[in-house]
């Protein structure tokens, strides 16, 4: 069930702001605004981790490419 709250607009600087009740706090400190039709939508940004950075990679081709340069000589090496 979606809940409700009156809240009052005001300016801050050449902003228009509302504060954001306790019970519709966001977590973290930046958030994602964005309109749908008349609605303004405030989404929280949420922190990926390493696992879901690894999840949206492709996977490496299996195996070692092969090198034509050949390893130098000892006696060859300056």
């Amino acid at each position: 069930m979606t809940e409700h709250r009156h809240v009052r607009l005001f300016r801050n600087g050449r902003n228009q702001a509302v504060r954001i009740p306790v019970e519709f706090e966001l977590p973290g400190n930046e958030a994602i605004i964005h309109r749908e039709g008349e609605r303004l939508v405030i989404e929280p940004i949420r922190k990926r981790g390493l696992v879901a950075l690894l999840k949206t990679m492709k996977p490496i081709e299996p195996g070692i490419p092969e090198i034509d340069d050949a390893v130098p000589k000892p006696e060859d090496v300056i």
